[in-house]
């Protein structure tokens, strides 16, 4: 009896083997999810600031101005900085995200400079606590080995003490998360997250348990268009989704008093492409997969890039250019920028009209994927 019941379990664990192996799509996803991690984890996921966008509002127009950008350009952890004509337009630049950082020169720079205590503003995009201290903790120690290299004049006595100019004060401000809390940064992006993994997870065996379970073919036979068939199996996703939605906006309110400041209509109105586009991805998943253990391993490829390269663990602005671009493919990075916009900047509709565009784009792209990968009747 005992070596009946271990020669039944090696039979079927050899059949189960033999299936998994002759399985290449299955195979390869599962050799290939480490090799994934690597290269995100390796290369796109780090608190290291770089490629900084910055703006530089400078009043003074001096040598010495100009010679404290180029320092602190060379430090390699910013890109060129961007000029400005006003205090304003700096920190719209701050509030749309184009800039982490505005650094401000006043009019009476080289003056102080020279009387040995000279001063700049430093506004910070407080967003990401830990990234922008860093890039404040970079302008600091610049601004400390700062050395104007005045000389004193000809005619000055050589036996009297000249005064050398300080040391650079950099007074720093955060903007939208003044104490950087850590938790804002993160409950900012709380529904782009589970949302993401969510409507991926669902629609991922949608078509791959049809045809498992033999409905499939019986939806084929029906008079439905492939595109009549997707829509369909979204809609009550669709409102599932915006419930978790709701529920990901006041629990933050009601546990840790973080409420939203922007407008409820433009959230929704950005939360229902991003919804489509992400449930559309499932479908596509699940239109790729034969089985739901192949469904399941494919939507793990989107599901963790999509949270490393969209910006809702790490700002997408601190990543190299190539990665940058692969980031804005996913659905995510656009929600999570128009999430942050509404929740922390008291954003309206137009402030997030960009990110609805591109995820209504997306969709309709999806949307052709998936046609192109259902078979529209039997036969």
């Amino acid at each position: 009896m005992k070596r009946r019941f271990w020669s039944n379990i090696a039979a079927v664990a050899y059949k189960e083997a033999t299936v998994m192996r002759h399985d290449r799509a299955l195979m390869a996803a599962i050799f290939i999810q480490p090799l994934m991690q690597l290269l995100l984890l390796g290369f796109a996921l780090s608190n290291k600031p770089a490629n900084v966008p910055w703006a530089i509002l400078d009043q003074s127009r001096s040598s010495v101005s100009r010679r404290f950008t180029q320092e602190v350009e060379a430090t390699g952890y910013f890109l060129r900085p961007r000029y400005v004509a006003s205090y304003a337009e700096g920190r719209t630049l701050l509030e749309g995200q184009h800039a982490l950082a505005f650094l401000v020169f006043p009019q009476s720079f080289a003056r102080d400079v020279e009387r040995g205590h000279p001063r700049v503003q430093l506004l910070l995009d407080g967003s990401d606590p830990l990234s922008v201290a860093r890039i404040g903790g970079y302008v600091g120690l610049v601004a400390a080995d700062f050395e104007p290299a005045l000389k004193a004049p000809a005619s000055h006595p050589p036996n009297q003490a000249v005064r050398q100019p300080g040391p650079i004060d950099v007074r720093q401000s955060f903007r939208f998360n003044p104490t950087l809390s850590d938790r804002k940064f993160y409950m900012a992006a709380l529904a782009a997250m589970v949302l993401t993994n969510l409507t991926l997870s669902a629609m991922a065996l949608g078509l791959v348990a049809e045809r498992e379970s033999g409905t499939y073919e019986q939806m084929l036979a029906l008079p439905t268009t492939p595109i009549e068939i997707v829509l369909g199996k979204l809609v009550p996703y669709v409102g599932v989704a915006f419930l978790v939605m709701v529920l990901c906006v006041i629990a933050p309110g009601l546990i840790f008093g973080i409420w939203p400041r922007g407008s409820p209509i433009a959230l929704v109105a950005v939360t229902f492409p991003f919804v489509l586009a992400s449930l559309g991805i499932g479908v596509f998943v699940s239109a790729l997969a034969r089985t739901s253990a192949q469904a399941v391993f494919i939507s793990v490829f989107f599901i963790m890039p999509s949270f490393v390269l969209s910006g809702a663990m790490l700002p997408y602005q601190l990543m190299p250019h190539p990665v940058r671009e692969i980031g804005g493919l996913f659905p995510l990075r656009w929600y999570q920028i128009a999430l942050r916009r509404i929740l922390e900047r008291g954003a309206g509709l137009s402030e997030v009209a960009v990110p609805i565009l591109v995820l209504t784009t997306l969709f309709a792209v999806i949307l052709v994927g998936v046609r192109w990968r259902m078979k529209p009747r039997l036969g």
